[in-house]
């Protein structure tokens, strides 16, 4: 009888699948830091050698990945109440908790000196900077304790392209940073009109996602609201001359999408609690369309970059 009420074992080390350890990492996540990180090196105004850029786009995606694994290690107990994050490593218990941090922590530290050692000191301080502001100040204190984490730790994610200037020329420059101001206002809109169709689990969780303590319609016009943030923010580096006519045109139309899938999320036909009755499709094509709308825009930084 004891057998049957013992937790299920723990894989560890050598016994565990390789995908669990490359699950830790948050692969979809990376990626698209990845992505901003080596949009911010390729448009620095100095040549880098292919060898060099390539380390320090492996330090931002290690990096991340061992940022997302101390965060699975500090969220299992809230992973294991969401069906979205319950299968993860470590709250299903393939994964030891323990094996878990070390790994995220070894991780953060080895990329952190490579990159002081393939770069610079601003790049690694910039990246070492990101890793704890995800750790600490998002994952630890902002995400269980405030409806705003998205809002202020958003900025974690927003520092590759700053990132990735620095290892090209070891300062940071205006239009880096005025992309991080993209990614920043960016987010909260992203994962709001996620969380509008994953309240649920959120609320079982306990954590004060914004839908969970404002409620579904609050949480609709701040999406709109950041929405018109955004579009202020995106247009920036064209009005200061930073960037040329591809990016403008991009931002303008791109911006124009996303105001139309803010506007829908916010028109969506509700119950008097703010609930949606549509199953929150406009939600969902605005999370989608949301992941376009960065990946393109930042396509277009690179390609004024190389019309000159």
């Amino acid at each position: 009888m004891s057998g049957l009420l013992a937790p299920p074992p723990v894989a560890g080390g050598l016994g565990t699948e390789t995908r669990d350890w490359l699950a830790l990492l948050k692969p979809r996540v990376m990626t698209l830091v990845v992505f901003t990180g080596a949009i911010g090196l390729f448009i620095a105004p100095r040549h880098v050698h292919p060898l060099v850029a390539l380390v320090a786009i492996l330090c931002i995606a290690i990096a991340t990945g061992g940022a997302g694994a101390i965060n699975m290690w500090y969220d299992r107990d809230i992973d294991a109440l969401m069906r979205r994050t319950a299968r993860r490593p470590v709250p299903a218990g393939r994964i030891a908790p323990d094996d878990a941090l070390a790994y995220g922590i070894g991780l953060s530290v080895f990329s952190v000196l490579l990159m002081g050692l393939a770069t610079n000191r601003v790049a690694a301080a910039a990246l070492a900077f990101s890793i704890l502001f995800y750790v600490v100040v998002y994952t630890m204190w902002l995400k269980r304790s405030t409806p705003q984490n998205i809002v202020i730790g958003g900025a974690a994610g927003a520092f590759p392209p700053i990132i990735g200037w620095a290892a090209a020329t070891g300062q940071i420059g205006l239009l880096p940073v005025l992309l991080f101001g993209i990614v920043f206002f960016w987010t909260p809109p992203h994962f709001w009109a996620l969380s509008l169709y994953a309240c649920k689990d959120y609320g079982n969780a306990g954590v004060p996602m914004l839908p969970v303590v404002k409620g579904a319609r609050h949480t609709r016009w701040q999406i709109l609201l950041y929405t018109v943030l955004l579009t202020a923010a995106s247009l920036a580096p064209a009005l200061l001359g930073l960037t040329g006519p591809v990016f403008l045109a991009s931002a303008v139309l791109l911006d124009a999408g996303f105001l139309v899938c803010a506007v829908r999320v916010l028109r969506d036909r509700q119950d008097p609690t703010g609930t949606s009755l549509t199953d929150d499709r406009p939600a969902r094509q605005a999370f989608r369309f949301s992941l376009l709308y960065l990946a393109l825009l930042f396509v277009a930084v690179c390609v004024d970059r190389l019309i000159g």
